[in-house]
């Protein structure tokens, strides 16, 4: 079932890998979480996110699984077999068909994996604090090891998320990221020193330190379209977002 605004990655990966990104559009919650809001901790009445999240399970044709993101590395090795509820984890990945790698945001960073042949994938949750973490290698390396290939031959498609332009940190996200050309000054008139921050740039630097080379998206940003991104930047009381891929049966 096709889902209203959804964004299918443009990457060229076995035809038994499925994927899609779900906007604002296409959902039953009213404002302001208007209306395909997936996430449960956001306010929104429970009934409409049921049925939002029913609505993206029928266009997966797979069933996602919900993670407690903690902004952390910790990756789930999901199996069809198994039933998951409120695990804490920023990232799984999957070798078995029908189970969807699920990760929700609002401005962070959504990456998606694919290993070669269809032989698995994985999803990752990529705030400033994961990237620190090594969320991204974590879910690399986990899905090599599970799909027994190298990291090379591994796909990656970067989400929408906080661009370049509007993603003003502090001295704390600089520190634990490392100074570099993804990094720009901008002091403040009172003197104090902000950096606008490259989130998609930083992601790509990880992933290809990783071994990775084939990494597309990261083109939009969540908080200057507000018609079809959800943004905790821009509007603080705001719904989610979700990215998922997943193999064919």
């Amino acid at each position: 079932m096709p889902l209203e605004g959804a964004i299918a990655p443009d990457w060229p990966v076995d035809v038994r890998v499925g994927a899609l990104m779900s906007t604002r559009a296409g959902g039953v919650s009213v404002a302001p979480f208007g209306s395909l809001n997936l996430g449960r901790s956001a306010g929104d009445a429970p009934p409409a996110v049921d049925e939002n999240r029913r609505c993206f399970a029928a266009a997966l044709g797979a069933r996602p699984v919900w993670l407690s993101q903690v902004h952390g590395a910790r990756v789930l090795h999901l199996r069809s077999d198994a039933e998951y509820a409120a695990l804490e984890a920023d990232a799984a990945i999957a070798t078995d068909p029908g189970i969807a790698c699920t990760v929700m945001v609002a401005d962070c960073l959504p990456v998606l994996f694919a290993a070669p042949g269809g032989r698995g994938v994985g999803a990752a949750h990529a705030g400033w604090r994961g990237l620190a973490s090594g969320v991204l290698e974590a879910t690399a390396a986990a899905l090599c090891e599970a799909a027994a290939c190298a990291p090379n031959e591994l796909q990656a498609w970067l989400g929408p998320c906080i661009g370049p332009h509007q993603f003003e940190v502090g001295a704390d996200v600089v520190q634990a990221l490392g100074s570099g050309p993804h990094f720009v000054a901008r002091p403040r008139p009172d003197g104090a020193m902000r950096w606008l921050a490259d989130l998609p740039g930083l992601a790509r630097e990880r992933l290809r330190a990783a071994g990775l080379a084939q990494i597309g998206g990261g083109a939009w940003c969540t908080v200057e379209d507000a018609s079809r991104f959800f943004s905790f930047r821009r509007d603080g009381v705001t719904g989610r977002m979700a990215a998922a891929v997943w193999l064919r049966g």
